[in-house]
């Protein structure tokens, strides 16, 4: 039977919200381009590429643009993005998730970040975590977008742990599917109804622990 060896975290909903920020950056851009952009909307984004991302957004609002304009566009939304997410502190820490990577890491578990986000250095050093994972695989360093497992099978490997003996936190559905597609054991945070393939569904880590993800682990 296999044990649990590694943890790898997604960022954004996980570990931190810096979805309201990239919802704000991006609701910015829309309303410069001539229409809104609705926090409904924003779900369709829920871990997708920025460049993919874009392109739902000038689907939304019924626009044609030529791919050499559109990265000006997406690199004004990202410096937006930095300027908002420059001044988050450890106070954005999701509720119990220091705890539960001081645990894991008392119990010598691996502990690995897999996020499509290119700003994810940035953000764990505002918020103190940076040097809690051994490994950051973050968008800068994939060429494959989730759900591809490619972040998470990498992230894995930079640990030394077999898939097998992975644990995949995620909040996102492309998410959870790559994290199954890497064979890694899946933990939805969230909803069940927007992670139906996760492994087990968590709402939060207020009242989780090591002990609770071992019971449903192998």
């Amino acid at each position: 039977m296999s044990n649990i060896k590694a943890c790898i975290f997604d960022l954004d909903g996980v570990i931190v919200d810096t979805a309201k920020y990239h919802f704000e950056a991006w609701k910015r851009l829309a309303n410069e381009l001539g229409f809104d952009f609705t926090l409904k909307q924003n779900e369709l984004l829920k871990g997708v590429s920025r460049v993919e991302s874009f392109k739902i957004i000038l689907g939304i609002g019924g626009i044609e643009m030529p791919e050499a304009e559109q990265v000006a566009y997406r690199e004004k939304k990202n410096d937006w993005y930095k300027e908002f997410i420059s001044g988050m502190d450890e106070r954005e820490i999701l509720p119990g998730i220091t705890d539960f990577l001081q645990e894991l890491q008392s119990k010598r578990i691996k502990l690995a970040l897999g996020s499509a986000s290119k700003n994810a250095q940035p953000v764990l050093k505002a918020i103190g975590l940076f040097d809690t994972f051994e490994v950051i695989v973050d968008g800068l360093s994939v060429s494959k977008a989730k759900p591809d497992p490619e972040v998470f099978l990498k992230a894995a490997k930079g640990i030394g742990i077999d898939p097998e003996n992975c644990v995949v936190f995620e909040d996102a559905y492309a998410g959870v599917q790559a994290a199954n597609a890497a064979k890694m054991f899946s933990v939805g945070v969230g909803k069940e109804e927007d992670l139906p393939h996760a492994n087990i569904i968590i709402s939060g880590f207020q009242d989780f622990d090591l002990e609770s993800l071992q019971s449903h682990f192998g």
